[in-house]
């Protein structure tokens, strides 16, 4: 009878929960009603089971406890029982797919005036782009991926020469217009989720995945990435900015067109655009870099890039060593070789050509302070 009881009180309990709880009336922040409209009906399905199942538990648990001077007797099999059995299974399962298969089919077929949003996803960090005034975005392929081109776009084409590009974790959308997201991986499986618009779809390298949805409320919401991409996956998080049109379409002209960046790119060397540190930031972004080493002092991944140059650190063996420019060639170069105290070694090797190591390390270089020479005579192991 115990055992009874305590059934019947989790299934009580449990009905309550979902009645009462307050996640029903969380607004939603965009059109996809029919996502929750979906969840509701494998939760009302999958409960009526539940409850069911559970309900028939406690009954046989009750009916037929042991007595004093009872026996069980067996019962022949019961055809109709199996009938009814493999009918209401049958029934519940199609109730549980038939929605779903018809909201997904909605869910990646978007409106013909939909508003183009590109995701690509790299380890461990988010990109965005839009068309540009054609209308089209231009071609891409993982082996334009460069220093100059972290979105991987085709300079052959046109139509991508206007794209307006988004090289951080924040995008702006307008308010009340219908969105299709084409996603897009660099390396390994990620999934561009924001949770509060019901909206996620797994980013698959090699492929381009979508859905769309329309934002109806304006803030700021999280994106973040569903699927365990690496040692950094929890840090690859951004932000959908949900705002007017009037304040979208003033942010969206100051975004550069990939025409501009690569203009950018092939600036003369003395030219400041075309330094060895606004280089080294560009390989950082595209590299990943960023994804495990800030450059505002807090921790992440990797030791962080603001004032390390200069800095002495001490390596999971006890030992002490300068981070001069001999250090950061070596370590970039290996980064198995020394494993610094507090920090994982999980750092990946990365191609680089001497140029390329050069301006990352000077862009370190510029984050830091120079090593004193009271420093070097002190003869600090390297």
């Amino acid at each position: 009878m115990t055992m009874a009881v305590v059934l019947l009180l989790i299934v009580v309990g449990s009905v309550l929960f979902h009645v009462i709880n307050p996640w029903w009336t969380t607004p939603l922040a965009s059109n996809w009603q029919q996502m929750d409209d979906t969840l509701t009906i494998t939760l009302v399905i999958t409960g009526a089971f539940f409850v069911a199942i559970n309900l028939f538990v406690v009954y046989a648990l009750v009916r037929f406890r042991h007595r004093e001077g009872r026996r069980a007797t067996e019962q022949p099999e019961s055809k109709r029982l199996e009938r009814w059995l493999i009918g209401g299974t049958t029934v519940g399962i199609m109730a549980l797919l038939a929605p779903g298969l018809v909201v997904y089919a909605n869910y990646v077929r978007a409106p013909h005036d939909a508003l183009v949003l590109e995701v690509v996803s790299q380890q461990w960090q988010w990109r965005f782009r839009f068309p540009g005034a054609d209308g089209k975005l231009g071609a891409s392929d993982a082996r334009f991926v460069g220093a100059a081109n972290p979105f991987g776009l085709d300079p052959a084409d046109p139509a991508g020469q206007d794209d307006l590009l988004v090289a951080a974790d924040e995008v702006h959308l307008p308010l009340g217009r219908p969105v299709l997201v084409l996603m897009r991986s660099h390396d390994v499986l990620h999934d561009f989720f924001v949770p509060s618009f019901r909206a996620r779809m797994n980013t698959v390298p090699g492929q381009v995945s979508r859905f769309w949805f329309t934002p109806t409320v304006a803030g700021r919401y999280e994106a973040l990435c569903a699927q365990l991409c690496g040692v950094g996956h929890p840090n690859m998080r951004g932000f959908v900015v949900v705002q007017d049109v009037a304040a979208f379409n003033a942010w969206q002209a100051a975004l550069p067109t990939f025409a501009s960046t690569q203009a950018k790119a092939a600036a003369p060397a003395g030219a400041a655009a075309g330094s060895a540190v606004e280089q080294g930031r560009a390989l950082a972004d595209a590299k990943g870099c960023t994804a495990c080493h800030t450059i505002d002092g807090s921790p992440r991944v990797g030791p962080t890039w603001k004032g390390l140059y200069g800095k002495t650190e001490t390596m999971a063996d006890g030992s002490r060593a300068l981070v001069d420019e001999a250090y950061l060639r070596a370590f970039i170069r290996d980064p198995q070789a020394r494993q610094v105290k507090g920090f994982a070694p999980v750092m990946p090797k990365i191609d680089l050509s001497d140029e390329e190591l050069a301006a990352l390390v000077t862009y370190i270089q510029s984050l830091g302070n120079p090593p004193t020479q009271a420093a070097t005579d002190k003869g600090v192991p390297r």
